[in-house]
């Protein structure tokens, strides 16, 4: 998912992936097993890495306004796609071995990824793209790669590991806190990770001061991922929109 500054510029377009600053510190052992926070964090991060492909949806959500942003990506090893939403506003972020792409509406450009009205014209329908090897390429495959979802786990000081889900659900859960910031209100996060077969994140949750709320649901875990390219002739470079 793209940070609101990153989408200022497409060189720093990233996913969204909670950034923790913790507070306590806290290992529990859970069960009759001798799982703790280390152990499932570590067998997460592992299993995460062995894994070619995932469904990612998101939603946020905000007291403040009645809009609510959706997020649906399916992110591969080497290639992804991802399409963000806000009301009937629309970009779709695309990465392949070759070359990166974005596209959208006017609204979308402009208010989502923070275009400005002359670059969005620029844009038009066509796909403003990025060749393989480019910083802006680099920024965007991180991003959009099933090995971004490394970047949801938190440290393993500060969180909290409990099986406290029903016992058929089998899973573990995961909570912290992030202490506020300048910028950020403070938030707390709960994740649960299966506890049966590979460790893989299947939802989380992060509420800020109780008005702001975002939720990543996980699944699909190892299908293929199959990207389609722009048509030929459709796409423009993006140091012509950034000029």
């Amino acid at each position: 998912m793209l940070s609101r500054a990153g989408r200022l510029a497409f060189a720093s377009a990233v996913v969204v992936l909670p950034t923790v600053v913790l507070l306590s510190a806290t290992a529990e052992a859970t069960g009759a097993g001798i799982s703790t926070t280390r152990s499932v964090l570590t067998a997460a991060k592992r299993d995460i890495g062995k894994q070619t492909s995932v469904h990612l949806a998101v939603t946020s959500s905000s007291r403040s306004t009645s809009v609510e942003e959706h997020i649906k990506a399916d992110l591969g090893t080497v290639s992804g796609i991802e399409t963000i939403s806000e009301g009937s506003e629309t970009v779709v972020l695309k990465v392949t071995p070759s070359y990166g792409y974005l596209s959208g509406d006017s609204s979308g450009l402009t208010k989502i990824f923070g275009m400005t009205s002359a670059q969005a014209k620029e844009v038009g329908k066509d796909w403003v793209s990025v060749k393989a090897g480019t910083s802006q390429y680099k920024d965007l495959a991180a991003s959009i790669t099933v090995s971004s979802v490394v970047g949801i786990l938190p440290a393993v000081k500060g969180t909290k590991l409990s099986t406290a889900a029903p016992p058929a659900k089998k899973l573990y859960t995961l909570k912290w806190d992030t202490a506020a910031t300048s910028s950020e209100p403070a938030s707390a996060t709960t994740l649960t990770v299966s506890a049966v077969g590979a460790t893989l994140p299947v939802l989380e949750t992060t509420t800020a001061l109780g008005t702001e709320k975002e939720t990543l649901a996980f699944s699909d875990w190892g299908e293929q991922v199959v990207v389609s390219t722009p048509p030929a002739g459709s796409t423009i470079p993006f140091s012509k929109v950034s000029a």
